[in-house]
């Protein structure tokens, strides 16, 4: 029995340097009660090659393959089935945990009974280095939900069974791209609590690129039906909650160059 399970979902890496030096990162952590699950989501190149490679270095890595994507929230659910820890930890395949980052977030969980969630501050970086910080509040409310997740995904950790109480990750349609924002919001409906340790624990990958399309429109009106979900389970679907519930389509009308510039301010 261990105490934190890791849990990731790779999918066509494309950086396999990046993939090691993510996985590094959870090796060399100062904590060490830990398990590490990689699920393979149906990769068609040679991320299951590359990831074999890889985990050969410790006998705490796992890995689960299938052979069709079926998408991050499927893959994280595998994960969760052979997870053994009595907390879970995300991480995602091109980000860094600096190595007191499970320390800090048993001690928080082991200590603190009354929350079920526990994130971090987060550098932002790109292939150019850092250009920005990720902050988020350090009690987040159900109201916190109504501007966007209070939570990082990729740097939380979770008791698991509060976890296994939602389901864990719901599998639907427009869960796509939200799979974690979902999550959240049913566990504040179910009366569970989140912190943020107020330190930078983690380095998030987010590339800015002026010439790409964020977030396609089909994605954005999925959000926005996770987001009337959601805030109708909390109570919170008020006049202001219905303005939130249409923020991610009227963001996605804002031209492409503009949103560029709001991204750069807000990091």
């Amino acid at each position: 029995m261990v105490k934190v399970s890791v849990i990731m979902g790779v999918y066509n890496c494309k950086d396999k340097e990046m993939l090691k030096k993510s996985i590094n990162s959870i090796i060399n952590q100062t904590y060490s009660d830990w398990e590490y699950i990689i699920c393979n989501d149906g990769s068609t190149d040679n991320t299951l090659e590359a990831l074999n490679n890889i985990v050969q270095v410790d006998s705490r890595i796992k890995i689960i393959s299938y052979d069709k994507n079926k998408g991050l929230n499927y893959a994280l659910n595998m994960c969760l089935k052979e997870a053994q820890g009595t907390y879970i930890a995300r991480q995602d395949d091109d980000d860094i945990s600096l190595k007191d980052r499970l320390k800090k977030q048993v001690d928080f969980l082991d200590k603190h009974t009354e929350y079920a969630i526990v994130g971090t501050l987060a550098d932002v970086f790109d292939d150019s280095g850092k250009w920005g910080e990720y902050n988020v509040e350090e009690k987040p409310t159900k109201t916190s939900f109504y501007w966007n997740s209070p939570f990082m995904h990729p740097n939380i950790m979770m008791r698991k069974e509060a976890l296994d109480n939602c389901q864990g990750y719901r599998i639907s349609k427009e869960t796509r791209r939200c799979e974690d924002l979902d999550l959240f919001m049913r566990m504040y409906a179910k009366g569970y609590k989140g912190y943020n340790i107020q330190e930078k624990l983690y380095e998030y990958r987010i590339v800015n690129n002026l010439k790409k399309k964020y977030r396609p429109m089909k994605y954005r009106i999925d959000e926005a039906v996770v987001r009337y979900k959601g805030y109708k389970a909390m109570h919170i679907l008020n006049i202001k909650g219905m303005f939130y519930v249409f923020k991610p389509i009227i963001i996605g009308l804002i031209p492409q160059k503009i949103l560029y510039h709001i991204k750069k301010r807000n990091y």
